[in-house]
């Protein structure tokens, strides 16, 4: 099991930064957690556009961390590179894309990591690793030199333990970055068409919530499971241009079984699956602007479940209360909760688009309150 795919003498002296190996930085090859990748990777000639501010600030680059290969799975399984163990446990599964992220952040070996977000790949290893992270506005954070699957769908963000480090790591990647000055006015209990999470975990989410003061109204949102089809065949349609090439010989033999029948499916998707998905999305992000007129901010568990094994038959729906998020381009934030079970339970808070000011000032609230410490 490895967190870390190259690890790095830190040159700065300021926070110690981990970065997802799908980020470019310079004088290290970028592999993408693939080593179809991997054996054509040089090393980069500059750093990825994210990584100006944390150079400018000092920051110490700890190395970086292992993923799921090509980003293109949210278990947090790498089957050429290891997979980083669970921090609770390491017979369950770290969550990913950004999986090493957030182990090395949950194991104490980096104060802030850098994920990439495109249907919950921060926010599932943060929810399964019990720490924080921040899928940014799609937009927000520039892409240049970071390894692209879904370009419609990719975020950059930060990982922390809390929110006061995902605070260091906006403010890192977005030079002069504060958190809002008040949390939000209201949050709207999202309840999702056709969808629950783990009892337990709703109770979770719910007792938060109620202890942090902020009026919370409910919420129904149809059309959750229209939205995740959309999503899934925008990013699959995606990914099967961007790296359509691994699927070439003599690339396609050093895929890992999982992500090379992923991509070989994605092939499949037609241009009118695809489009039909696009027309949908313009619908889905109108839903979501009459939504914020009623409530400042949204919640609803970020995961469906807690945990699960890495042994066994795979376990789906890692991404099901989070892809319809990034169809939308919204930022959600992510943070550990006490629960009546071993591991945490996460809740999600999602805001317009733009709004991470007020999301963290919001979730430094909702932490405070909830009282969830680490063990």
């Amino acid at each position: 099991m490895s967190t870390f795919i190259t690890r790095l003498e830190p040159s700065g002296t300021g926070v110690r930064l981990a970065v997802k190996d799908l980020i470019d930085l310079a004088g290290v090859p970028t592999t993408a957690g693939c080593l179809a990748v991997a054996d054509q990777a040089r090393p980069a000639a500059a750093d990825a556009a994210c990584l100006a501010g944390a150079r400018a600030a000092g920051a110490a680059i700890v190395g970086k961390t292992t993923l799921t290969e090509l980003a293109y799975s949210a278990a947090g399984i790498n089957e050429q590179y290891s997979t980083p163990p669970n921090p609770f446990d390491p017979e369950l599964l770290p969550g990913g894309s950004s999986s090493g992220s957030a182990v090395a952040v949950a194991a104490g070996e980096a104060d802030v990591a850098y994920g990439s977000d495109t249907g919950g790949s921060i926010r599932v290893p943060a929810s399964y690793c019990g720490i924080a992270g921040l899928k940014t506005t799609h937009g927000r954070i520039p892409l240049g030199g970071v390894w692209a699957l879904s370009p419609s769908l990719d975020t950059v963000g930060p990982m922390a333990a809390d929110v006061a480090g995902l605070v260091t790591g906006m403010t890192l990647l977005e030079p002069g970055f504060a958190p809002a000055a008040a949390p939000a006015h209201s949050i709207g209990r999202l309840q999702v068409s056709g969808e629950t999470a783990d009892p337990r975990i709703e109770s979770a989410v719910d007792e938060a919530l109620r202890r942090c003061g902020i009026p919370v109204t409910s919420l129904d949102l149809d059309g959750w499971r229209d939205a995740l089809g959309a999503t899934y065949s925008i990013m699959d349609a995606e990914a099967a241009v961007t790296n359509r090439w691994l699927l070439d010989e003599p690339h396609r033999h050093r895929l890992g079984t999982m992500v090379r029948e992923r991509l070989i499916e994605a092939t499949h998707v037609t241009p009118e699956q695809a489009s039909a998905g696009r027309v949908f999305q313009a619908r889905w992000q109108a839903t979501f602007a009459l939504l914020f007129q009623v409530a400042g901010l949204l919640a609803l568990p970020t995961t469906i479940q807690f945990a699960p094994p890495v042994a066994g038959e795979p376990t789906p729906g890692h991404t099901r209360f989070t892809a319809p998020f990034n169809l939308a381009g919204l930022p959600a934030l992510a943070i550990p909760v006490p629960a009546r079970h071993r591991l945490p339970a996460s809740l999600q808070l999602i805001g317009p688009p733009g709004s991470e000011e007020l999301l963290l000032a919001t979730g430094a609230v909702i932490e405070a309150a909830a009282g969830y410490r680490r063990p």
